[in-house]
């Protein structure tokens, strides 16, 4: 099955590095890039009106197999190819496997999400490591949470390093960028930060139930929680470690805490 491949232009070759290395450029496009066989894959399977544009270049299809070209062929998206060595250029990861799409960003709806009588979400606060908030983002999709919110200070959500840390979960899941922790407080969400020592702090295995409308908080990799932040959480929560261990990374911290918080009653 033959798939039409027009011969990538400078102009969209910079559209997309503007893309990759600018969050103004991918604020005012709307726009982001996904890279990889299997992300892009993926993103042909289950989002293919999400994507604006494909590039790919030799390396990657002489590897793709029929269901891959398959999925290809019926993009309504402009597809482009160049070179193995202007790919190289123009990737983001150490080895490029030859596929790069630009893909529309989603657009959720925080009212909708707020007003559902059932809320379970995450609040990450100035958390730096894009790999942290990946990870987060995708356990999040996983466990069937309402959504990710993240403070102004957070990296990207769609920064190429956050993408590639949620294997394709950035289009499956509500994020939402630029948020206070009391905006969410305002719409009725009960806050249980999670924190690695508090006078007022309580086990997890001591909670047994928690409010139908419920926000995990977590903080900065090395700085946790801002005070205030912990100061407005209705409860304070943390994971006991053992072995000397003093804390956990934020990602570990938020997939233990919301495995166990999936499994509490709700009370209204």
């Amino acid at each position: 099955m033959s798939v039409p491949l027009r011969p990538l232009t400078r102009a969209h070759a910079a559209f997309i590095r503007h893309l990759l290395h600018e969050k103004k450029s991918r604020q005012s496009e709307g726009a982001f890039v996904i890279e990889g066989a299997h992300a892009c894959r993926d993103i042909m399977q289950f989002y293919p009106d999400q994507i604006l544009s494909l590039v790919v270049a030799p390396q990657y299809l002489q590897c793709e197999d029929v269901a891959a070209r398959a999925a290809r062929a019926v993009l309504s998206a402009q597809q482009f190819t160049c070179s193995d060595l202007t790919f190289e250029k123009l990737s983001d990861v150490d080895v490029p496997q030859g596929i790069v799409a630009v893909v529309r960003q989603p657009i959720w709806s925080e009212a909708d999400l707020c007003a559902r009588a059932r809320v379970l979400g995450v609040y990450g606060e100035r958390l730096q490591d894009p790999a942290n908030v990946g990870t987060i983002i995708r356990t999040a999709a996983a466990l069937n949470l309402t959504g990710v919110w993240l403070s102004q200070d957070s990296v990207d959500c769609f920064h190429p390093k956050v993408v590639r840390a949620t294997a394709g979960a950035i289009l499956a899941l509500p994020v939402f960028q630029s948020v206070s922790l009391t905006s969410l407080s305002t719409v009725g969400c009960s806050i249980y930060a999670a924190v690695v020592s508090s006078p007022d702090a309580v086990p997890i295995r001591a909670i047994k139930t928690i409010p139908s409308r419920t926000v995990l908080a977590v903080g900065n990799e090395s700085q946790g929680l801002a005070p205030e932040s912990v100061a407005a959480a209705q409860v304070k929560f943390t994971i006991p470690l053992s072995r000397g261990v003093e804390s956990l990374n934020v990602a570990a911290t938020l997939a233990m805490a919301a495995f166990y918080f999936c499994e509490l009653p709700a009370t209204a």
